[in-house]
């Protein structure tokens, strides 16, 4: 196992690290265009920082932008620049991302949530280098930079579907290295863990707790659909609530824990209120984590976004308990997306946001399968069931 410093991690335990690792040192010796796709989470950035501290352009800026963080509104102007005027509140020129990282590297992540109209412009980029700032009808400048990019998107299929252009994809994937998810290179689970243990302790001052072999089992077995990330999300998690030095399943995030805990922490099937004269049961062996977040949606009445968003993109929940809730109350709403939101408490305006999100996630359900339910009747009417 090795691991790298400030530049992110990288466990080399399995033959698929092993031959990443051979790509990306072949990659570094080239000046080509590299591609880097894989599910969110498995470390893209990391071997994209490798890839520069490995290259002739080590000794440059290397520039990160997450193409799907920034409105693309702004997208422009931030990669590009933009000149003294040319909007609201450009009271000065200012030279963008690509300028910036003259004689470096440019890491562009989720360059797949691009709109085709920036996928234009950044192709127009690729072929000579040279800049036009937001406002200039002019070459603002010419640069020297290599692009890395990098998507959890099937490119393939969006070309496909008319979302992301042929010409830029084979532009951008000279050198493509596609990085597995930790489930297919479980080897890796236990020193990554004990890696970022070991991290975190240093960083708050602590003693590095014992694990405990139940609670490595626990995380041997768990399917970590946020890989690396949520490994490192989740021993942090051990080490900030942890005082005993001895690490138990006790620590373990929710829904992790209930992967071992099981039918033993599930309560007996119960109803649950949703309204003075409605009802909600929960049947076929619920999943803890998610039968409890829908009794404080629905019961309490709290919001969708404070009980499983939020702790959702912490990685306190996994993407079957979403799928569990969402399920549930499609069940319901017999398929009405716009109905869930009530029920969910949140705002109408909410509507865009939170299908963005189930898609992105891969939480999104069809519709169809749920309108033969029978209709929401205003007494007894039939159970809703969260499936695990």
């Amino acid at each position: 196992m090795r691991s790298t410093d400030s530049a992110g991690s990288v466990v080399v335990a399995s033959a698929a690290m092993r031959r990443i690792e051979d790509e990306l040192r072949q990659a570094a010796r080239a000046d080509a265009k590299v591609l880097i796709t894989g599910e969110s989470g498995v470390g893209k950035e990391v071997v994209a920082r490798l890839i520069h501290k490995h290259s002739s352009r080590a000794t440059k800026p290397f520039v990160a932008i997450n193409c799907a963080g920034v409105p693309d509104s702004l997208l422009e102007s931030e990669l590009f620049g933009h000149v003294r005027g040319s909007f609201t509140g450009a009271y000065r020129d200012k030279p963008g991302l690509l300028e910036q990282a003259h004689g470096g590297t440019v890491f562009m992540d989720e360059v797949g949530e691009m709109s085709l109209r920036m996928q234009a412009l950044l192709l127009r980029f690729l072929e000579d280098g040279d800049i036009y700032r937001v406002g200039s009808e002019r070459r603002t400048a010419t640069v020297n930079v290599r692009v890395v990019a990098a998507t959890n998107r099937v490119l393939l299929d969006r070309i496909a579907s008319n979302d992301f252009r042929e010409d830029l994809y084979y532009r951008l994937n000279v050198i493509h290295l596609v990085i597995p998810p930790i489930r297919e290179r479980r080897e890796e689970i236990e020193p990554l863990l004990r890696h970022f243990i070991a991290m975190f302790s240093e960083r708050y001052a602590i003693e590095v707790p014992e694990l405990r072999p139940d609670v490595l089992q626990t995380c041997l077995d768990y399917g970590w659909p946020g890989n690396v990330r949520e490994i490192k999300n989740v021993a942090e998690r051990l080490i900030v609530r942890n005082h005993k030095g001895l690490l138990t399943i006790d620590d373990l995030p929710p829904g992790l824990a209930s992967t071992v805990r099981g039918p033993q922490m599930a309560p007996p099937p119960a109803a649950v209120n949703v309204a003075p004269s409605t009802s909600v049961a929960f049947e076929v062996r619920p999943r803890p984590a998610a039968q409890e977040l829908f009794e404080r949606i629905v019961a309490r009445r709290e919001s969708f976004w404070t009980a499983v968003y939020t702790p959702f993109m912490s990685r306190d929940l996994t993407r079957d308990d979403v799928r569990a809730i969402i399920k549930a109350g499609l069940q319901h709403t017999r398929g009405n997306y716009k109905m869930l939101l009530e029920l969910f408490n949140m705002e109408a305006r909410d509507y865009k946001r939170f299908l963005n999100f189930l898609r992105k996630h891969q939480c999104h359900m069809p519709f169809q399968q749920f309108r033969s339910s029978e209709p929401i009747r205003p007494t007894a009417e039939p159970p809703v069931t969260l499936a695990g």
